[in-house]
């Protein structure tokens, strides 16, 4: 048995060092072709990106600003009544799976504040470019809802897609003081309408959408297509789409808002997406595009 157990741990330990191992081969790697590209194309920013990812652990976002955040200064709370945890965003609570420990949400909420840091590629709103009051949104790929909740005031009316029924109970708890203007739809977001899946375009049916927010693990360009009578009628529309999934998804992407007539602007800085198992040259991603139609 104690011989077996061994056996396990050697197994385990060796496992582990073998990802470290090609973890540092792929930063090694993404430095080196930075570097190289730096030589024909110099940017500050860029100049900024080698010089993090040289003296600090890699990350998806390559900034000091993620510095800023300890997942020890989260503070979470436990309901009474449901046994869910959750923390306070803008004194308003924000509740995540129910069988979450401390720590994970802890985790989870810090990545959270770094992905909407201002200074984030990830950033939804910015500027001019925010949610107004009495405006219909709707949120694709929403999770836990960090971006619903933030903007819950000024909206008049908000969709929420999503169809992990964890996160579905999560959002009804998260929700419940605001249940008479909040729709959750549980369905993916497509270019095709089945069980699973519906369009836009079939769901709205000329209803005016004034925000839109997209975060769907690359199915992005599958979303603007079954929305396109959405995106040729509407008159005054803001769009926040993420571009970091996949590596063409920068340019499909911007083609096609910019083929309806919106004006479309990309957040600043990059992501290294490191959860993509093809990423390739030139490794850094445009977090998300900004589209407007006024």
């Amino acid at each position: 048995m104690k011989s077996f157990l061994k056996r396990i741990i050697f197994h385990i330990i060796r496992v582990k060092m073998w990802k470290c191992r090609i973890k540092r081969y792929k930063k090694w790697k993404i430095i080196s072709y930075l570097k190289k590209d730096l030589r024909n194309n110099q940017t500050v920013e860029k100049i900024e990106i080698v010089d993090f990812l040289t003296h600090n652990p890699w990350s998806v976002f390559p900034y000091n600003f993620i510095k800023k955040y300890n997942r020890k200064d989260t503070i979470v709370y436990t309901d009474n009544d449901c046994g869910m945890k959750y923390v306070l965003q803008d004194n308003k609570k924000l509740y995540f799976k129910n069988n979450w420990k401390n720590k994970k949400v802890q985790k989870y909420y810090n990545s959270l504040l770094i992905e909407q840091d201002v200074d984030s590629p990830h950033r939804y709103e910015y500027s001019d470019f925010h949610v107004q009051k009495g405006d219909i949104v709707v949120d694709v790929g929403v999770a836990e809802g960090n971006f619903a909740l933030s903007i819950i005031e000024e909206a008049k009316r908000v969709y929420l897609f999503e169809v992990d029924e964890n996160w579905i109970d999560a959002l009804k708890m998260t929700f419940a003081p605001w249940k008479e203007k909040v729709i959750i739809v549980n369905k993916y977001v497509s270019d095709t309408n089945n069980n699973n899946c519906i369009r836009l375009d079939d769901f709205f049916k000329g209803e005016q959408i004034n925000f839109l927010k997209a975060d769907v693990e690359g199915a992005e360009l599958q979303l603007l297509k079954g929305a396109k009578i959405i995106l040729s009628t509407q008159k005054s529309m803001k769009i926040a789409i993420c571009t970091y999934h996949k590596q063409n998804d920068v340019e499909n992407l911007n083609q096609m808002l910019m083929s309806y007539d919106f004006h479309t602007e990309f957040s600043k800085g990059y992501m290294i997406f490191l959860h993509d198992k093809t990423l390739a040259p030139p490794y850094l991603r445009k977090g998300l595009i900004r589209a407007t139609k006024y």
